[in-house]
């Protein structure tokens, strides 16, 4: 199971806005100066002016980081978005949600999709009653996602789950159960990120 094990707040700074991927004490760290700029020894410097290509290239890098998916993985999301009937940039996002870690995330168990990717491989949720432990594993329709007994009594995904979100339309939740159900495909007025999809697809179109 590939994923990226080095500093999260990195990833936050490089790419200059929220990726959803950090936990409260990194949160808090955002108000210091040092975020202002990119990490490494010229982010001090002046930025150049972003071209085409450095535009598109950062928009992919962002999506990635924010559903934590490396670069041959996120690809084959692409290629399969491309051969799907519809938007081609829609697809991959719904693609991209539909992973069990992000469900999991979304339906507030968990305060970002990084700790919600470890519940997951941890073996702590059931799919349809049954354990899943791979978090690309991809959600459909009418899919039950459960947390197991034992993690239902977790301090921290109590206090998650105490704490709220705001749900999208494409899932619900019985919170007291620890329950939540998917309803439909995830449309993408309904996938509330600063994400401009159509870069992605002209980078790899070239």
């Amino acid at each position: 199971m590939a994923r990226y094990i080095g500093p999260v707040f990195r990833l936050y700074r490089r790419e200059g806005t929220d990726l959803d991927i950090t936990d409260k004490w990194l949160r808090k760290a955002r108000e210091g100066s040092r975020t202002q700029r990119i990490p490494g020894q010229h982010g001090a410097g002046k930025m150049k002016k972003p071209t085409g290509y450095s535009l598109q290239l950062r928009e992919k890098q962002k999506v990635k980081r924010i559903y934590g998916v490396l670069e041959k993985q996120f690809h084959r999301y692409f290629e399969r978005a491309e051969s799907k009937k519809g938007v081609t940039g829609h697809n991959l996002l719904q693609f991209l949600e539909q992973r069990l870690d992000n469900v999991i995330y979304r339906l507030g168990f968990s305060t970002s999709r990084r700790t919600a990717r470890q519940m997951v491989a941890h073996g702590h949720i059931l799919v349809n009653g049954k354990k899943v432990d791979i978090p690309s594993f991809q959600v459909k329709p009418g899919s039950v996602i459960e947390l197991k007994a034992k993690m239902k009594e977790n301090a921290q995904v109590k206090e998650a789950i105490e704490r709220g979100k705001l749900l999208p339309k494409w899932l619900t939740l019985d919170a007291a159960a620890a329950k939540g159900q998917v309803l439909s495909l995830p449309m993408r007025e309904d996938i509330n990120l600063e994400i401009n999809e159509q870069l992605i697809v002209e980078l790899y179109s070239k």
